[in-house]
């Protein structure tokens, strides 16, 4: 009797019955035909755009109604007639624009154009966290919305995918820009960022061991400058120097090592990430007064602050200012200083999402089921979820995962 007894439980356990099936953990798979809308940046000097001619064809091809303001794409160089070819509607007001149930921002919203924003809409944009009012946030609560940050997104591995590619440009573009202030043509001290045979090189300093410095430090690398990089987190050092695959000068934010670089230095690059909505580390205004004359500063986090006393914010048409004759580039937006390229790099990451979103039945449902993605929202259905901002501004929140898990 107790050999039959185990018997029958070895099959009671082995039973499909006591498990949930796939289907009941996760939700079911049916595509939803997304509305998507892309405004016309209103913001100053964005000319970004969320999805390109041919992200837009590839969605309007799997049934996706998508409708962008006329001119929206003219920054970045694509012509209302490459989106009407992609299948996509040219709407000649932000009224109409704002009809759709996803809208795709690339700036956050101004206030008018939140005035715009219904119940139940999705709203998906850069939320910029360092000039986040309360009253900014109210306005958007009262609107009833779901609104997701772009720059919090998440993916499977854990990494923030928008704000990778932005500062891979970002890194990029700065040795560049470093370059072109050098220059003798731009009142610059007239020597080349790198160093020829004969020559000693000119000397990178680089606040800062993250996307934007790694990317800086390759291009200041392969010109043939001399990189020196400062950041108070080890592993991001050990990090930066493993994927670059060179042994470079690295030190934490000693400030007693770090000012003396950055009086011989050509070029600064200020890189570091604000923690806690601080900078681990600002340079004071008399240490940037002994600097070289005519060396560049460009402080690629003046949108946190700053890691700079004398960084004041400039814009693309008027880029730099100088003071104590060091040249100074505090443009918030680099990204943007080559569009089209940073529009294709938002558009690779946003097409799939659209695509997932599609194939879960919506934007509840995909939250539901991916768990990744809910890193990005701040407002689910007129309610705050995100605890930064809630503590930042001494405001009521709730958690968004107790909220969906509710719902379904």
């Amino acid at each position: 009797m107790t050999e039959r007894f185990a018997v029958e439980l070895g099959k009671l356990a082995n039973s499909p019955a006591l498990y949930p099936k796939e289907s009941m953990l996760a939700v079911e798979e049916r595509h939803k035909s997304l509305f998507i809308g892309l405004p016309k940046e209103s913001s100053f000097q964005e000319n970004r755009i969320g999805l390109t001619p041919d992200a837009v064809k590839q969605l309007t091809d799997q049934g996706h109604k998508i409708w962008i303001e006329a001119g929206a794409g003219s920054p970045s160089k694509y012509s209302d007639n490459d989106y009407s070819e992609a299948g996509a509607r040219i709407v000649y007001s932000p009224e109409e624009v704002y009809e759709a149930g996803i809208v795709l921002k690339i700036a956050p919203p101004t206030y008018d154009e939140i005035e715009y924003l219904r119940p139940g809409q999705t709203l998906i944009s850069a939320l910029h966290f360092g000039n986040l009012t309360s009253d900014y946030v109210n306005a958007l609560l009262r609107k009833k919305i779901n609104a997701i940050s772009f720059e919090l997104i998440r993916d499977k591995s854990e990494s923030k995918p928008v704000v990778r590619a932005m500062s891979e440009i970002a890194g990029s573009s700065v040795m560049l820009i470093a370059a072109e202030y050098l220059s003798s043509s731009n009142d610059g001290k007239g020597v080349i960022l790198g160093g020829i045979t004969g020559v000693a090189p000119s000397k990178v300093v680089i606040m800062g061991a993250g996307t934007v410095a790694e990317y800086a430090a390759r291009a200041a690398l392969g010109l043939g400058a001399e990189v020196k990089v400062f950041d108070n987190h080890i592993y991001k050092l050990r990090r930066l120097k493993h994927n670059i695959g060179q042994q470079i000068f690295t030190s934490t934010l000693d400030k007693a090592i770090l000012y003396n670089e950055l009086k011989q230095a050509d070029v600064v690059i200020g890189a570091l990430v604000a923690e806690e909505g601080r900078m681990a580390c600002m340079v004071e205004e008399g240490v940037v007064g002994q600097m070289n004359p005519g060396s560049i500063i460009i402080d690629v986090c003046i949108d946190q602050g700053g890691c700079f006393e004398t960084s004041e914010l400039t814009s693309h048409s008027r880029p730099i200012f100088r003071k104590y004759d060091i040249i100074h580039y505090c443009v918030p937006n680099i990204a943007s200083r080559v569009p089209r390229t940073a529009s294709t790099a938002l558009s690779n990451i946003f097409t799939p999402i659209f695509t997932e979103i599609s194939k879960f039945g919506g934007i509840n449902e995909v939250l539901f089921t991916n768990e990744h993605y809910r890193s990005g929202v701040y407002i689910y259905k007129g309610s705050l979820t995100n605890s930064q901002i809630a503590k930042k501004f001494g405001m009521r929140y709730k958690e968004l995962g107790l909220m969906i898990a509710v719902r379904n």
